[in-house]
C-alpha cells in the first residue's frame, strides 16, 4: 500500500499518554514512582526568589557609604515589616534624628558599605506543579518534577488560548455544526467543560466566565472574537499564559466550520466525564497542540499504547481534513496517494492525493493542504 509522511492531531478513544510535570528550577518532589496521583493534586513544589528593592539609605541619612553599618538597625538576613524603622542616625538632640523605614515586608537580602545601598527582597514566591492528569507516577526527575502516565480519550484541537484546567465536560450540541449561544449557557455550567460543534463567539466565552465554567471547547472562532477576548492581536508565539479566567479550545480552525465527526463522537462519549484542558499552542519548530485529555480511571496504570495510528505516515483510507482553500476544513479519507508530481495554479510541482470526502465526492489537492486525524 502506498505510504507517505503528514503532520497531524491526534483524536483518538483510547490512547497511552505520558505528560512530564516540572518545576521551573530545582525544588521538593512529592511524589514516588508507582503513586496513583490527581490532576489536582500538587507533585512538586518550590519557591522563587521575591523581588528585589533598592534603598539608598546614604543619601536619606546624610551620611558616608563607609558609615552605613553603623546607622544600621537591621542586618543582613534578618526580617523587616513595611514601615518598621531599619537604619537612622544618632544626634544629640532627638528632633533632628532622620530615620528610614522598610519599603517591603521581606528581608535583608544586603548591606552595601561601599554603594552605601540596602537591598531589601520581598517574600519568596512559591510554586507549585500539579499533576494535569488523573494516572500514575513512572518516572521521577531529582528535585525537578515527574512524568505521570495516564489512558484514556485524547482530543488534539488546532488553536487554544487559556492556561490548564479542569472539570466534567458539558456537551450541549447535539450534532456536529450547532454553534454555541449566550442563551444555552446557565449557572448549571459552572466548574464544566462546556462543549459546542459549531462556532464560538466573544460574547459566548464571555457568558461561560460569568458562570464560572472551567473551559470553552468549539470547533471554531473567528479573529475578530480573539482579539475582543485577549485585547490585542495575536503574534507567532506560544499561547496558554493568558490570564482570561478558563481555557478555549477549538478543534477545527477558524471561522464558522462543523466540528469532525470522530472528534464529536470521542467528547459526546465522555459527556459527564472528568477532563483536563490545555490551551498551549505552538505552530512554529517544536509544535505544541492545544489537548483534551479525559483519563479512564480503571486503566491509568495499563502501559499499552492505544495508539492506532501510523506513526507519523500516511495511507489510503486514513481519515485527514484540508486545511487550506478551496476545501479548507472539509474531512475525508486518503482516496489514493499519487506517485507522480502534479501542477498546481501556482505553476509549481507538488506531490498530491486524492481525496474522498464524507458526501462521497473526491478531489485531488496538494499533500501539503492536508493534516491527518490519527486515531
Amino acid at each position: 500500500m502506498a505510504h507517505a509522511y503528514t503532520p497531524g492531531l491526534r483524536v483518538t478513544a483510547d490512547a497511552s499518554l505520558r505528560r512530564t510535570r516540572r518545576l521551573p528550577m530545582k525544588g521538593q518532589v512529592l511524589a514516588q514512582i508507582g503513586d496513583t496521583v490527581l490532576r489536582q493534586q500538587v507533585v512538586a513544589r518550590t519557591e522563587l526568589p521575591g523581588n528585589v528593592h533598592t534603598m539608598n539609605i546614604v543619601n536619606r541619612l546624610g551620611i558616608s557609604a563607609d558609615e552605613l553599618p553603623t546607622f544600621m538597625l537591621k542586618s543582613q538576613g534578618e526580617a523587616v515589616t513595611k514601615g518598621e524603622v531599619i537604619a537612622e542616625t544618632r544626634p544629640l538632640i532627638k528632633w533632628f534624628k532622620t530615620s528610614v523605614e522598610a519599603a517591603i515586608d521581606g528581608t535583608v537580602e544586603s548591606i552595601s558599605a561601599i554603594t552605601g545601598q540596602v537591598l531589601l527582597r520581598e517574600a519568596p514566591l512559591p510554586v507549585e506543579i500539579m499533576a494535569y492528569v488523573d494516572g500514575t507516577i513512572v518516572e521521577v526527575i531529582a528535585d525537578e518534577g515527574v512524568v505521570v502516565e495516564t489512558r484514556g480519550a485524547f482530543v488534539q484541537g488546532i488553536f487554544g488560548v487559556g492556561g490548564e484546567s479542569y472539570g466534567p465536560l458539558h456537551l450541549i450540541s447535539e450534532r456536529p455544526g450547532e454553534d454555541l449561544t449566550p442563551e444555552a449557557i446557565d449557572n448549571d455550567c459552572a466548574g464544566r467543560i462546556i462543549v459546542g460543534t459549531g462556532l464560538v463567539t466573544h460574547a459566548v466565552i464571555d457568558k461561560a466566565r460569568q458562570v464560572g465554567a472551567a473551559g470553552v471547547i468549539g470547533a471554531g472562532i473567528h479573529d475578530s472574537d480573539l482579539r475582543n477576548l485577549l485585547g490585542y492581536d495575536l503574534g507567532v508565539a506560544i499561547t496558554g499564559a493568558e490570564d482570561i479566567g478558563l481555557t478555549v479550545i477549538v478543534t477545527e480552525g477558524f471561522g464558522r466550520i462543523a466540528m469532525a465527526g470522530r472528534t464529536f463522537e470521542i467528547l459526546k462519549g465522555c459527556h459527564g466525564r472528568e477532563a483536563s484542558l490545555s490551551g498551549a499552542t505552538q505552530i512554529r519548530a517544536g509544535v505544541m497542540r492545544p489537548e483534551i485529555i479525559v483519563p479512564d480511571l480503571e486503566n491509568v496504570s495499563s502501559s499499552e499504547d492505544g495508539h492506532t495510528g501510523h506513526g507519523g505516515g500516511m495511507a489510503e483510507g486514513d481519515a485527514l481534513r484540508v486545511i487550506r482553500a478551496p476545501y479548507f476544513g472539509h474531512i475525508g479519507t486518503v482516496g489514493k496517494l499519487i506517485a507522480d508530481l502534479q501542477q498546481v495554479e501556482s505553476g509549481a510541482s507538488v506531490r498530491v492525493l486524492e481525496v474522498e470526502f464524507e458526501d462521497g465526492t473526491r478531489a485531488v489537492v496538494p499533500r501539503a493542504n492536508v493534516e491527518l486525524i490519527e486515531e
